[in-house]
Parts: C-alpha cells; sequence; structure tokens
C-alpha cells in the first residue's frame, strides 16, 4: 500500500484500468445500463473501501486526468465543422432547441428544489446539472453552490443521459437526426454526446455544438433562475 501512496501514477492507473474493464462489460452485455463510467466509478469506490485508502491518494494522481477534461471538449468541435452545411441549414431550430433545452433544466431543478424542499444553496448547486463540468463547476462557485455536488449531479445527469437517451427519443418518436442530437446534448453534455455520435455524424456535431452554446446560455440563464428561489 505504502507503493500506492507514493506512486502518483496511480490513480490514473486504477482509473484507466476500472473504465477499459467497464468497456469491456458493455461490449460484452450490450445493455445501456453498463454504463463504462458507472462501472468504473463503482469498482473504485469499493476498491478504496476495501483497502481502507484515503480518497485524497488516489486523487492525487487521478486529479491528471481532469487536466484534460476542457481540451477533450474543445475537440468535440471537429464533428461539427464535418457538419457546418447541416447546422447553416437547420440554425434557427437548432438555437430554439438549445434555448428550450436550457429553460427547460432550470425549471426541472426549481421543480424538484420546491417537491423535496432543497435549501438555496442546494438549489444554486444543482443548477449546472446540464451542462460540461468545464464551465459547471465555475458557474457553480460563481453562484456560491457546492462544487463537489454539482460535479456529482453533472456525472449522474450525464450518465443517465447516455444510457436513456436512445431509448427514450424513440419512445416519443423523435427521428430528425439534428433534433436528436440537440436534444441529447443540451441535457447530457459530453457523455450524451458519446451516446449521440454512437448514433450517427450529424446527431454527434449537433450535440458537441449544444454543449458549448448550452454552456454559455446556462452561466447567463442560471443566475436569473437564481433569483427565482
Amino acid at each position: 500500500m505504502s507503493l500506492f501512496n507514493e506512486s502518483v501514477f496511480f490513480g490514473v492507473s486504477i482509473t484507466l484500468f476500472t473504465y477499459f474493464l467497464g468497456v469491456w462489460v458493455k461490449n460484452k452485455l450490450k445493455l445501456a445500463i453498463f454504463n463504462p463510467l458507472l462501472i468504473s466509478i463503482i469498482l473504485i469506490i469499493l476498491f478504496l473501501a476495501g483497502t481502507g485508502m484515503e480518497y485524497s491518494v488516489y486523487s492525487t494522481g487521478a486529479n491528471l486526468i481532469s487536466y484534460m477534461i476542457t481540451p477533450a471538449t474543445v475537440c468535440l468541435a471537429l464533428p461539427m465543422y464535418d457538419q457546418m452545411e447541416a447546422l447553416k441549414k437547420n440554425a434557427a431550430g437548432v438555437i430554439c432547441g438549445i434555448i428550450s433545452g436550457c429553460i427547460t433544466s432550470g425549471v426541472c431543478v426549481l421543480a424538484c428544489t420546491l417537491v423535496f424542499h432543497f435549501n438555496h444553496q442546494i438549489y444554486l448547486t444543482l443548477l449546472p446539472k446540464s451542462i460540461t463540468t468545464a464551465i459547471g463547476i465555475g458557474l457553480s462557485e460563481e453562484m456560491g453552490g457546492i462544487t463537489t455536488v454539482t460535479v456529482l449531479s453533472i456525472i449522474i445527469t450525464g450518465i443517465m443521459g447516455n444510457m436513456i437517451a436512445e431509448g427514450f427519443l424513440k419512445l416519443i418518436r423523435v427521428t430528425d437526426p439534428v433534433a436528436k442530437g440537440i436534444a441529447i446534448g443540451t441535457s447530457a453534455h459530453v457523455m450524451g454526446t458519446a451516446k449521440a455520435m454512437e448514433l450517427g455524424e450529424t446527431e454527434g456535431a449537433m450535440s458537441s455544438l449544444s454543449i458549448a452554446v448550452a454552456g454559455v446560455m446556462t452561466v447567463v440563464v442560471a443566475p436569473l433562475f437564481a433569483m427565482l428561489w
């Protein structure tokens, strides 16, 4: 255990190992519930609890992966560039869809706050739940939320979107690739976009666009929602 404590790469190694194990399980079982990120989180929690290792020891190395979040998000602009014609053709619908998604996200958080009697700080903490972590952390800090809980809510939102997006869109009979991409990207950020890319190039490109635009719009809309409770 002392070897793990002294190794700065241990956190990275265990994170990558558990994630790729999750990918293997997903490919074998072919079920949406076996999300690789969800499997990785569960395995890491079990490992830390079973070995008694402090989270700070694990995070020392694992934080190296966090530095890649912003560059990885920027790279999602590449498929959007490839689908520029589709974007120009559907510009009005894309913007309206993203605005509607951002407002809906805020309304859902407000509704949950009223139903479950959350205090103001938790309300502020959950408002950035549907945007990428790179933007959500900064927004949560700025509004006075609890950043660790914000990150958790963003991860849960992304995992749920990744797991249920395809089935839900089929259920409500949404078939247009642009509409699918906008819906997934606006509601489930990067992890949802990973699913959108599996559905098709247009879906992935529109979802990638939604991440950036929804992030900016949420920065504007969230403070307005903050004044409602």
